[in-house]
């Protein structure tokens, strides 16, 4: 009896019915001997990981095999970082980003509009990294307020001088129905919420402001705000545009994301920091983000820079704080482009960490702020002051940018993790994977799967040496590349391999709220 048993047994085993005992596990692709760190398990421990297709299906200390193979002996095997600022939203942009660990970015402090549109250009040229954005309020404001259609970004930061100045208008009641109407069409089509460039239309009205947090509330969906004000001194400070978005939250109940803590708080960080951890101790949803530089970048003719008194509530800033292609700007040359051409990108350097410890102080305070998120607002590459949006590779190093369009996520590890050991790395990770991750999830059920090294994942997995890697880009030259990210995979695809980017694939895919039927672009 016992010889049919085993034989039996054997039988089952040929025609697959059990595994062989010592049969390993094949995957798509596998990363052997790596440490793997997931931040929400807190997982720190050489594992390998396996991939099938667009997902993550083992993580063990088995031996396991795969059609490709990633030795990651020596390295950090981390989720794909996600940036939740992110303005550059083409080829080349991601591509960049992509060297520096990136695997989403998304649009969402300005958004798009209309909504469907991006979603289906971006879909049409494909993209290395995963996309997605918010609606954008200021476009529809615009578009009510002045009654022409905006053609661009650029029409967000300045005013049509043959037209009314729709940054200080308050919309009556009609132009502010039409603008929550336009909002609402962009939550239709899939909008990941509601970007509000505040700060670049200071005089609209606290109502219409209070209104789209309503909106949001209403739809279960975060804003995503620039401060109404940018201002040491009171009134109309940065101190008094925090307590406004604190207020409207409060009240509407509605998810408030902060943008760019760091440059719009100036140097009040210390009192604004405090009311905003007071907030969220009483249960206020409010989140933040900050980037690793002591310099910000717009257009010099935006109403930021506008007003008799406007560089004395800056802190005194000089206009030579102000550069161009890394060269300071003289007061002549300021007021010309102020002038003649207010779409002209700047890098304005409101702090001096690189100089000034205090100011290094001050940075940090945003930067190491607890539960947040690390997110660059990268902007696009640009030569001559035109972008470059089409499928270029490598960017000339000539392009203009800011240096956190390249070198955002790099520069936190190198600074914070390996030279100040003011973070743990699982830590740090946490701040540029799983908390973006889950500052969207509630409302946007696909980050749920981001932002984690764990089984059932998305594959979206960096590999990089904590030890070298390292931000390249600088003011002056920004288009260098970050080193030390050794392999990016996203989707299961691999976009870098061994710090090489593969032009050949845009794996690519949106992050979407599920469209509502019949929703279109008007």
């Amino acid at each position: 009896m016992k010889t049919f048993v085993a034989l039996g047994l054997a039988l089952a085993t040929l025609l697959g019915l059990f595994p062989a005992a010592s049969a390993e596990e094949t995957f798509d692709l596998v990363i052997l001997n790596g440490r793997v760190i997931d931040p929400e398990t807190g997982l720190d421990a050489v594992r390998n990981v396996g991939v099938r297709g667009d997902r993550i299906a083992r993580i063990t200390k088995k031996n396991i095999s795969g059609a490709r193979v990633i030795d990651a002996e020596g390295f950090v095997v981390a989720p794909g970082f996600i940036d939740l600022h992110a303005h550059g939203q083409n080829i080349p942009s991601g591509r960049a980003q992509a060297l520096d660990g990136v695997t989403t970015a998304l649009e969402l402090e300005s958004g798009e509009y209309p909504v469907s549109s991006f979603y289906d250009a971006a879909a049409e040229e494909g993209r290395p990294i995963h996309y997605g954005a918010s609606v954008n309020w200021s476009r529809a404001r615009i578009a009510e307020i002045t009654g022409q259609e905006p053609a661009s970004h650029d029409d967000e930061f300045e005013r049509d001088p043959n037209g009314p100045d729709w940054r200080y208008m308050v919309a009556d009641e009609t132009q502010s129905e039409r603008i929550l109407a336009r909002v609402q069409q962009g939550l239709d089509e899939g909008g990941l919420g509601i970007g509000v460039l505040l700060g670049y239309s200071p005089g609209s009205g606290r109502g219409e402001y209070y209104a789209l947090h309503e909106l949001a509330a209403t739809n279960g969906v975060p804003t995503f705000t620039h401060a109404r004000y940018l201002s040491n001194t009171e009134p109309d400070s940065s101190f008094e545009g925090f307590q406004e978005m604190v207020a409207v939250s409060a009240a509407t109940g509605a998810q408030m994301h902060v943008s760019h803590l760091n440059s719009i708080s100036l140097r009040n960080i210390a009192p604004i920091r405090a009311m905003l951890q007071g907030a969220q101790g009483r249960g206020v949803n409010i989140t933040v983000e900050a980037y690793p530089y002591g310099a910000g970048a717009t257009a010099i003719g935006t109403a930021l820079f506008e007003g008799g008194n406007w560089q004395a509530r800056l802190g005194g800033i000089k206009k030579s704080d102000f550069t161009l292609d890394g060269t300071p700007l003289t007061d002549a040359e300021f007021d010309r482009l102020q002038k003649e051409a207010p779409r002209t990108d700047i890098v304005v350097h409101f702090l001096h960490p690189e100089d000034k410890p205090e100011d290094q102080a001050i940075l940090d305070q945003s930067i190491l702020y607890p539960g947040g998120a690390i997110a660059s607002d990268g902007g696009e590459w640009q030569i001559n002051g035109e972008e470059i949006a089409s499928d270029v590779w490598p960017i000339p190093a000539h392009a203009e940018s800011h240096p956190r369009s390249a070198g955002t996520f790099s520069k936190f590890l190198r600074v914070y993790v390996r030279e100040q050991e003011a973070i743990s790395l699982i830590d740090a990770l946490a701040k540029t994977s799983l908390i973006p991750a889950q500052i969207l999830e509630e409302s946007v059920p696909q980050m749920r799967r981001k932002g984690r090294l764990q089984e059932g994942a998305d594959a979206d997995i960096v590999v990089f040496g904590i030890a070298r890697v390292s931000d390249r880009a600088t003011y002056e030259e920004p288009a260098q590349m970050s080193a030390g990210f050794e392999h990016v995979i996203v989707a299961g695809t691999p976009l870098v391999s061994n710090g090489v980017l593969d032009t050949s694939v845009l794996p690519g895919r949106p992050i979407r709220r599920t469209p509502r039927d019949g929703a279109q672009s008007p």
